[in-house]
């Protein structure tokens, strides 16, 4: 996380404008002074974050900034809609066109947007971190969908963390490390260890540690959880003790996500009971479960866990003003920025000050931040949906030896994933 990646990609893509060097595309040096420009030229990118317009439709998110019209120069939404659906379906790809775009899951968005890029006919295509939050099959899905470009002669970038996708898929692999380029090499002659230790630069012989808690007592009880409104989960019971992990599984759909939603209060609940330590307990709302000593880490950082446009800091610090607030309401500064840098040095937050826009870092150092929030908040339970999800294998570890060290120390755990 932070190598420069995605950084590198939107140079190409005229996002930011390059201090130097040059780009080559078909013999020619190219330089691109917006996405439009790019597109119009070729070249695609899905990025790594989803940027899409959550009360519109499927197509006209498809669309945006090149809408079909009918002669009188009005918005064309049959041919939009035809064409959106011809696309699906070569795709194969089940969605509908007329859906609005924020009612579905965070994988389906995922593959509108890989079909939007598509959708160009580009000679180029950029991938960024494409299958993180994609199942089995979906990935799957995917990587049918690229070799029937690359069959066709495109050209795809294609941007992981995951090891067995990179040798999987690519014919030659680039590493980069702190901004620089570090090597490339045929995919055939790489293996996953050489990739990751050129990654992280250094021999990373486990990629979990070792495991040491010791389930005690039981903590949470949930019976017979259900939501009130659809989708939901249905009658789910389950016992977690201190000091254990709970890990849950399933296929997009499944109501995982709903699940923990539902005990942290986001969602209503029709049924059932959660009992901590013994004690029924009522959550109706975030503040309730917070007041119950729960966190959420939430799967989608950027629509619902970052404040975007405030600092590293100040992200890390909001949910624990609680804590640091003096007479009358006042917020004592020293002690805010103590909290921003504990959070920053324990996460290991590569930032270069807590002042920093939080959306200027890379998406798994804004996953670090929003962990090392929830962390300050001294949490009893901690939820985590997909918590490493966009995280790079050396980061990866840091966030399971924080688990372990959670789990070590009485706290239990649930981990989506």
């Amino acid at each position: 996380n932070g190598a420069g990646k995605s950084t590198l990609m939107k140079c190409l893509f005229g996002i930011y404008t390059r201090d130097g060097g040059t780009i080559t595309m078909e013999g020619k040096p190219v330089t691109f002074s917006s996405p439009r420009d790019a597109l119009d030229n070729g070249v695609a990118m899905v990025h790594q974050e989803l940027n899409q317009v959550l009360r519109r439709s499927v197509m006209e998110n498809m669309y945006l900034g090149r809408f079909p019209t009918t002669k009188i120069g009005m918005v064309d939404s049959r041919k939009m809609y035809n064409e959106t659906k011809a696309i699906f379906d070569d795709l194969e790809i089940d969605v509908d066109p007329r859906a609005i775009i924020g009612t579905l899951s965070v994988s389906k968005r995922q593959m509108v947007e890989i079909a939007k890029a598509v959708s160009y006919n580009a000679k180029i295509l950029v991938l960024d971190e494409p299958t993180s939050s994609l199942t089995e099959d979906e990935v799957e899905h995917l990587f049918r969908i690229m070799n029937r470009l690359t069959a066709k002669g495109v050209g795809i970038i294609y941007i992981s963390h995951k090891m067995d996708e990179i040798l999987r898929i690519s014919d030659e692999v680039t590493i980069m490390r702190d901004g620089q380029w570090v090597a490339t090499k045929a995919a055939k002659e790489l293996t996953t260890d050489e990739i990751i230790r050129l990654m992280v630069n250094r021999e990373m012989t486990n990629r979990f540690p070792p495991k040491n808690n010791k389930p005690g007592k039981v903590l949470l009880d949930v019976k017979n959880l259900s939501g009130m409104y659809e989708p939901t989960c249905h009658d789910v019971s389950f016992q977690l003790h201190e000091g254990e992990v709970l890990g849950v599984g399933g296929l997009v759909g499944a109501q995982r996500t709903e699940l923990i939603e539902s005990i942290f209060g986001l969602r209503a609940l029709a049924s059932g009971r959660l009992t901590i330590e013994g004690k029924e307990v009522r959550i109706g709302s975030p503040t309730d479960a917070m007041a119950n000593h729960l966190a959420l880490l939430t799967e989608d950082r950027k629509g619902t866990g970052l404040f975007p446009v405030l600092g590293v800091g100040e992200n890390i610090y909001i949910a624990s003003y609680k804590r640091i607030a003096k007479l009358l309401g006042y917020i004592d500064a020293r002690e805010c920025a103590a909290l921003a840098r504990k959070g920053i040095e324990d996460l290991n937050v590569k930032t270069p000050s807590a002042r920093t826009p939080i959306n200027s870092l890379s998406g798994g150092n804004q996953q670090k931040a929003l962990l090392a929030r929830w962390l300050l908040t001294e949490p009893e339970i901690l939820l985590l949906d997909e918590p490493t999800r966009g995280i790079d294998v050396g980061a990866k570890y840091e966030i399971y030896k924080i688990i372990n060290d959670l789990a070590t120390q009485g706290k239990i755990i649930i981990v989506i994933s």
